[in-house]
């Protein structure tokens, strides 16, 4: 056994150490983790520990298999929607403009941190503070259950939009040009079949998880092979192999593997250096700027027709600066474009901003409603089809969630109810599946604010949940307890864990789809063996 290896081992222990009481200290404070991750990074810098390639090479790991989690997760026709490129790109080349007319103005005063700063170095740290922390909102969206909803969806394609753009800029800024070999990349997509079927094989645990482990940086240096980034490669495997059942799971599969290695590049930006007072302040004055983009981009989603409930909440999530920012400001040091002590800055603004955005993004909801009046003034007449409110009629049951187990459902229930009968999905591949086989299905959240506050409760007598995520079952049950109904809410599950959560959440009847089936089954071979006795 090698000793050396061992020894990296044990000295890693003060990181671990160090994140482990920083991240437990914010947690008091109802912050997230990260938070902690982030100031135990700049304390460790403050100490003189260094990192080193045992921390990078697992910051690393971590970016490789959020972004290929994030593909497996992204629908590509997404990217094409208005509300999403266009938002993108009219945030990104306003928010550039404004910042480095800001910077480039201030190079005039007498302020060290801004002295010689030309149009190129202000245009370059305006592009690093252009960037939205995907980190951040996948962590965020997921905690609170709301990556399914639309306003997680329009939030997450306009942070990969941003990701396109920082790693073609890497690309371009590396100097690396991908070789001929490039295009037999495009294989890849006849092979689609075969790597779906290899997943599928998998199975669960852990060859799914070692599957997985391939499958991302298998498609990272497969790439990097080739001369195209590692990481778009990660990213671009993972949207090849996506819009599949089993994809999910596999993304699934991976989040505990991904949160522990992002712990380390939590504590990687906190290595960039110490700060001094001056960049301090510079910080917090980037980090009030952040109100501006955080306004542009509402302003931006509700000019293409979202609702503005569904502009703030994506806007809240895009609400900070991004770790891609960092790795653009680190690009510009090491070219001369820009002075070392803005990566300093720009890592204490992004700190900064995931505080604010943490507590602004645990309020959400609240803070929604209590300034509804005034941000609905800037919604736009026509609204886009899947942003719609949805009305429910004069339904008395409502199905959410029409898989095979909602539909089944929807099916028994369908002669005693009738057109009282009413179900419910957020996929519109479901909902028009559905449609064509006869059900009355419509789009819509059970995570979805407005729908609750919108629906008549006294009209609905009974509400059955068929909803995969803990924590989205949770989201909806508080959502619904909040209009007041008074009606029976049931709910499927497939774990025994949930059963006891969901009891305490008010649920009036919990079914544990696989051990009544089960039951079911028993008893259905015990009544026909009977009968052939007798």
């Amino acid at each position: 056994m090698d000793l050396n290896l061992i020894a990296i081992h044990f000295s890693d222990i003060t990181w671990i150490l160090m994140a482990l009481v920083f991240g437990l200290a914010v947690t008091f404070l109802s912050l997230p983790p990260m938070i902690g991750y982030l100031i135990a990074g700049f304390v460790l810098s403050a100490m003189g520990v260094q990192s080193d390639a045992t921390l990078n090479a697992v910051a690393d790991m971590g970016i490789t298999i959020l972004l290929f989690s994030i593909g497996l997760k992204l629908n590509i026709k997404d990217l094409f929607r208005a509300e999403i490129w266009a938002v993108s790109v009219v945030h990104m080349l306003l928010t550039i403009v404004v910042f480095s007319s800001v910077l480039f103005v201030l190079s005039f005063t007498s302020l060290q941190e801004f002295a010689g700063l030309s149009m190129f170095d202000s245009l370059i740290i305006a592009f690093a503070l252009s960037f939205s922390s995907t980190v951040f909102a996948v962590k965020v969206l997921e905690e609170k259950a709301e990556m399914s909803s639309l306003h997680g969806k329009i939030a997450i394609g306009i942070l990969i939009m941003q990701d396109l753009f920082a790693v073609i800029f890497l690309t371009v800024a590396s100097g690396k040009v991908p070789t001929y070999g490039a295009l037999l990349l495009f294989l890849l997509i006849p092979l689609r079949p075969l790597l779906l079927q290899l997943i599928v094989k998998a199975g669960r645990g852990e060859l799914l998880i070692l599957c997985g482990m391939l499958l991302a940086f298998g498609g990272a240096a497969l790439f990097e092979a080739v001369g195209v980034k590692a990481d778009l490669g990660a990213l671009l495997l993972g949207v090849l192999l996506s819009g599949n059942e089993k994809s999910g799971q596999l993304s699934r599969s991976l989040l505990a593997f991904k949160e522990i290695f992002l712990v380390a590049f939590f504590l990687s930006i906190g290595f960039n250096g110490a700060p001094t007072l001056a960049a301090f302040m510079i910080a917090v004055v980037l980090a009030v700027m952040m109100l501006a983009k955080s306004l542009l981009f509402f302003r931006l989603l509700t000019a293409f027709k979202l609702r503005a409930r569904t502009g703030f909440l994506a806007s809240l999530a895009l609400s900070n600066y991004s770790e891609f920012g960092l790795i653009v400001g680190a690009i510009g040091v090491s070219s001369g474009w820009m002075k070392a002590e803005w990566l300093v800055i720009i890592a204490i603004a992004l700190s900064i901003t995931f505080v604010f955005s943490s507590l602004a993004n645990t309020r959400a909801h609240v803070l929604y409603a209590s300034f509804e009046n005034m941000l609905c003034k800037f919604e736009r007449k026509q609204r886009l089809p899947d942003d719609m409110p949805i009305e429910v009629g004069d339904a008395q049951v409502l199905v959410f969630g029409m898989g095979r187990v909602g539909a089944g459902v929807y099916d028994t229930l369908l002669e005693k109810y009738g057109d009282n009968l009413l179900g419910i999905d957020s996929d519109l591949n479901a909902v028009n599946k559905n449609i064509a086989e006869g059900r009355n299905v419509i789009l819509g959240d059970a995570t979805d604010y407005d729908f609750w506050e919108r629906l008549q409760p006294g009209s609905v007598k009974l509400i059955m949940l068929d909803m995969p995520n803990l924590k989205e079952l949770l989201a909806a049950i508080k959502m619904i307890k909040k209009t007041g109904y008074q009606g029976l809410i049931a709910v499927a599950v497939k774990h025994n864990e949930y059963i006891e959560p969901l009891k305490k959440a008010g649920v009036d009847s919990v079914f544990n789809v696989y051990a009544e089936a089960g039951s079911g089954f028993a008893n259905h071979v015990f009544e026909s063996v009977k009968l052939q006795l007798d």
